[in-house]
């Protein structure tokens, strides 16, 4: 194959299963997840909506609640803060997209599988006892936990990088860090107790395996 068709055929394989196994992360466009109860802000819920909207027309802003009244208030609250906004139609067009909306949960629980199937660049939690929901969310590039912490706050102030996995990449993708620049180096000792210790698991799967040099090399150690 020339290498100019086997590079589009990579990149269509790449596309094709991007989000679902770990080819790469994506950074863009911006996402973000705002799972809340009937506790949460209606007017804070939507200035953080409108926030991510105002990135760019292809922006994702999701809303996961199990609450209806709270979904309707903030469906209200939207509209009366998008018309107050600088960048209205670029807000309009992104909340309005197919990559927008509410999703309406029987409970928290259906909506933390929610959360982690969707394993959005940015996740609020705005819930009676977030940090408890927060930490059990396995999917997310950045978690922003209670009505206090804002993505906004971590595009500027936080700390956290603003480098982080979108388009379901976050399921198997951490945000930029130190240690995407580092290569390490792992160093296994053990002592004869130790081994000792482990030997029955090696020469045990050694064996499933049909690899008996493999348990041979281990058992060799006490045998002389």
């Amino acid at each position: 194959m020339p290498a100019e068709a086997e590079a589009v055929a990579h990149g269509v394989v790449d596309l094709a299963v991007a989000g679902l196994v770990g080819t790469d992360a994506e950074a863009g466009a911006t996402e973000i997840l705002i799972v809340a109860d009937a506790t949460a802000d209606a007017e804070l819920v939507a200035a953080d909506l409108i926030s991510q909207a105002e990135h760019d027309t292809l922006a994702a802003s999701v809303l996961v609640t199990d609450s209806a009244e709270l979904a309707d208030a903030v469906d209200a609250e939207v509209e009366r803060q998008v018309a107050l906004t600088k960048h209205t139609d670029r807000v309009r067009t992104a909340l309005t997209g197919e990559q927008s909306a509410t999703v309406l949960v029987r409970d928290l629980e259906q909506g933390l599988a929610v959360v982690d199937a969707y394993a959005a660049e940015h996740l609020e939690v705005i819930t009676a006892d977030a940090r408890r929901w927060a930490e059990r969310v396995r999917n997310a590039g950045c978690i922003f936990v209670g009505p206090h912490a804002p993505v906004s706050l971590g595009d500027y102030c936080a700390g956290t990088n603003h480098v982080l996995p979108t388009g379901c990449t976050a399921r198997h993708a951490s945000g930029l860090s130190v240690q995407s620049f580092l290569k390490g180096v792992h160093l296994v000792e053990y002592t004869r107790e130790a081994l000792a210790e482990a030997a029955p698991h090696v020469l045990a799967l050694s064996a499933a395996e049909d690899l008996p040099a493999h348990g041979a090399a281990v058992s060799v150690r006490f045998e002389r």
